[in-house]
């Protein structure tokens, strides 16, 4: 049987030590996995700011999809993760430069803590392709 599902690296150290890919297409179907503010160098970015970080994270969420033929426009789906719920404003802020027209369902949570306790914030998207 074949696979016949395209994977996509945005090069972070994590996706090799868990066995994961960024974002996955099978068919229409585009997954990007939970996203941290991560740098080209695998480091944190703005620590502290978490709407920053945010941005960061929808950076290469978008770059991962255009990666698998999708865009932020294909989105239908989207899953904000906080370690700080009372920065749900800021970070829902960002989430609108992006997703303002496309307005894909989301949930906003809050979360004890991520991997590297500098992050504040981790995104996850869906998309369908047509």
């Amino acid at each position: 049987m074949s696979d016949s599902r395209q994977r996509v690296s945005s090069g972070s150290p994590y996706e090799s030590i868990i066995g994961i890919s960024r974002a996955v297409r099978a068919g229409g179907f585009v997954c990007v996995a939970g996203t941290a503010p991560l740098d080209a160098e695998g480091r944190t970015v703005a620590p502290g700011d978490a709407a920053a970080q945010a941005r960061r994270c929808f950076e290469i969420v978008a770059r991962a999809l255009e990666e698998l033929g999708a865009g932020l426009s294909d989105v239908v789906r989207t899953r904000i993760l906080l370690t700080r719920i009372e920065d749900w404003e800021q970070v829902a802020r960002v989430h609108g430069e992006f997703f303002r027209d496309v307005r894909p369902v989301n949930t906003v949570m809050q979360v004890s803590r991520f991997i590297d306790p500098d992050w504040l914030v981790e995104v996850e998207a869906d998309a369908v392709v047509e």
